[in-house]
């Protein structure tokens, strides 16, 4: 049993990972921090982390980057393990995050989802066979009109993985309007797209000579990302210090 501390538990992702880990013998959330006081949930909630007194096993963040720094520093005092999905840190709150992950253990991924994380692997060795022979890389991501970021931390990390098998000699487009020249080789074009209620899509096209492939992911839900969070979750649960990510998840999977 993965006992939980729900790091902004009454929050949309918050409220999401409590109605799965309630449904789930393997995990239960014990206690809950969120200034947001006007939800009923089935475990105390504390709006400061520091007052939190309940024992548990492992931390799951959902809040935001503004109480990520208090929350790094209970991590550290307590030595307890945290799956950090707060996005939108700043250069000097990812320099924590690593200060933080040489006390206790500390998992950070750009998106918490099994089906994107692995997605990641395999854009890998599919990019050592189509880059050389010349294929076009592009990168399409959908999203909804409240999403505040463009492009997505998603299609950054698609595209980092991509790009670290080459040394990072890809150079990454958002925006051809002012060009008025042939696509070079050695970049990647990445389109962002807001609208409507749509969760998440991302496409990854490796465009050649009379083919084209298509990598895609769509997520019909928030509920995917809370599944990868709790997987996270169960296994952090008695890490050593150390900063691990979802493709540690799924490695441990196979």
């Amino acid at each position: 049993m993965t006992r939980i501390i729900m790091h902004g538990c009454n929050g949309r992702m918050g409220q999401v990972i409590a109605g799965l880990v309630g449904n789930d013998a393997d995990a239960k959330i014990v206690a809950g921090i969120d200034l947001n006081d006007s939800v009923k949930n089935s475990f105390p909630v504390f709006s400061n982390i520091d007052d939190c007194d309940v024992e548990a096993d492992v931390v799951i963040d959902f809040a935001s980057a503004k109480a990520v720094d208090s929350l790094l520093s209970f991590c550290e005092r307590s030595q307890m393990p945290c799956v950090l999905c707060s996005t939108g840190l700043s250069e000097e709150q990812l320099k924590k995050v690593e200060e933080a992950s040489k006390k206790t253990a500390v998992l950070k991924s750009a998106n918490m989802s099994l089906g994107i994380n692995v997605l990641l692997k395999l854009l890998k060795e599919a990019s050592t066979v189509f880059a050389p022979a010349g294929y076009d890389i592009e990168i399409v991501e959908k999203h909804h009109n409240q999403k505040l970021d463009a492009p997505s931390g998603t299609a950054i990390a698609l595209a980092d993985s991509i790009n670290e098998v080459f040394d990072n000699s890809y150079e990454y487009v958002y925006d051809r309007s002012m060009r008025r020249e042939k696509r070079p080789e050695k970049e990647i074009g990445i389109s962002a797209v807001r609208g409507g209620t749509i969760v998440g899509e991302h496409d990854v096209i490796f465009a050649g000579t009379d083919e084209v492939i298509t990598f895609s992911h769509t997520a019909y839900s928030r509920a995917i990302f809370g599944k990868g969070a709790v997987a996270a979750a169960k296994f952090l649960n008695g890490k050593k210090a150390g900063f691990y990510t979802m493709a540690d998840v799924i490695d441990s999977a196979m």
